[in-house]
Parts: structure tokens; C-alpha cells; sequence
């Protein structure tokens, strides 16, 4: 029902004229079913903030460092424990697109001490996914990211076209097929 409901609202906003995320927005919104149902379309790509957090090292990243890529930012915390549960999931959605120009992008905001991220990473064994932090909350709050988790896709041109609120199966063949799809279009 809510995959119908999304579907119309995109047809209506596409006959009233409006410019969608890509002529394909309406086949990733129908491909969003299941946990993928939590993924919020916009009839428009927004901008996205160029606000910068930090590396493991704690060197600057800014997300223009990312366009001509398909992102998957997704802001995390090691005291959230749906954050946890869909971090393997990140971590093999990495590994599948591995060396394609698709990159999850995986912010720990807050207070995260990045021994305990080292600890954490090492332990789960992920290997694919980037070490990255925005302690002061600077980047989540550009993204209005006040509970987490929160996953923002990101198109090449480094505008948004989607968000998802809550843990999502990211491994799932759902999602896969959702990917393979936008980043075909």
C-alpha cells in the first residue's frame, strides 16, 4: 500500500511538471519494498551540505570528495544498537559493488572513540567500510539526522535523492536490486 501510495504521489508530482531525482526515480521507488519501504523519495535531488568531519586520523572529508560516485552515507553511533545490527549489511553492500563507482560512506557521529571504532571494526571484520567521523554532530545536523541510524542516497552529482530513518537490510536481494537499477540509470 505504501509503495502504491509513493508511486502516485511521484506520477501526480511528475504530470504537475516537477523535476524528479532521475527519469527512473519511479522504478527505485517501486523496487522499495520491505525495509526498503522506509526510503523517503524526493520529487526533487537536493544539495547536499559540504560541511567536513574527519578520517581516522582525523585529517578533513567533505562529501564533494565522493562525487561521480553512488553513495550510501549513513550516520551511525556505537551505543545504537540498530546502528549495529545493519553495519554487516553495510559492510557486504560495499564488498558487492566493490570497484564499481558506488561507495557507503559510514559516519560514526557523537561521541564515538575512534580505539573503541578500531576495536569495533576489527572485531566484525569490516574490512570495506570507511572509518569516518563527525563528533561535533556538524554533518548530522546539516542532514537533520537527529535519531539514527539515517541512510541518505546520494546520486554522482552529489545531490540527495532518497533518505531512510531506522536500521535496513542494505545486504538484502532487495536492496541489491534497487542499486543495480539507479546505478543503471
Amino acid at each position: 500500500m505504501m509503495r502504491m501510495l509513493r508511486f502516485l504521489v511521484l506520477y501526480a508530482a511528475v504530470g504537475l511538471g516537477a523535476n524528479t531525482a532521475s527519469a527512473d526515480t519511479g522504478a527505485l521507488i517501486a523496487l522499495a519494498d520491505g525495509d526498503l519501504a522506509k526510503l523517503q523519495f524526493h520529487a526533487e535531488p537536493r544539495a547536499v551540505t559540504q560541511v567536513t568531519f574527519k578520517d581516522s586520523v582525523g585529517g578533513p572529508v567533505s562529501l564533494s570528495d565522493y562525487e561521480g560516485n553512488y553513495v550510501l552515507l549513513n550516520f551511525w553511533a556505537l551505543w545504537c544498537a540498530p546502528c549495529r545490527e545493519e553495519m554487516p549489511a553495510l559492510n557486504a553492500l560495499d564488498k558487492k559493488f566493490e570497484g564499481q563507482n558506488f561507495e557507503v560512506v559510514t559516519v560514526a557521529t557523537g561521541r564515538n572513540a575512534r580505539p573503541a571504532v578500531d576495536v569495533y571494526f576489527e572485531k566484525e571484520n569490516f574490512t570495506n567500510l570507511p572509518k569516518l567521523f563527525d563528533p561535533k554532530m556538524a554533518l548530522a545536523r546539516d542532514f537533520g539526522a537527529t535519531a539514527l541510524p539515517v541512510s541518505v542516497l546520494i546520486g554522482p552529482d552529489g545531490r540527495e535523492i532518497a533518505r531512510a530513518s531506522g536500521a535496513v537490510d542494505w545486504a538484502s536481494p532487495a536492496a541489491i536490486k534497487l542499486f543495480q537499477t539507479w546505478m543503471a540509470d
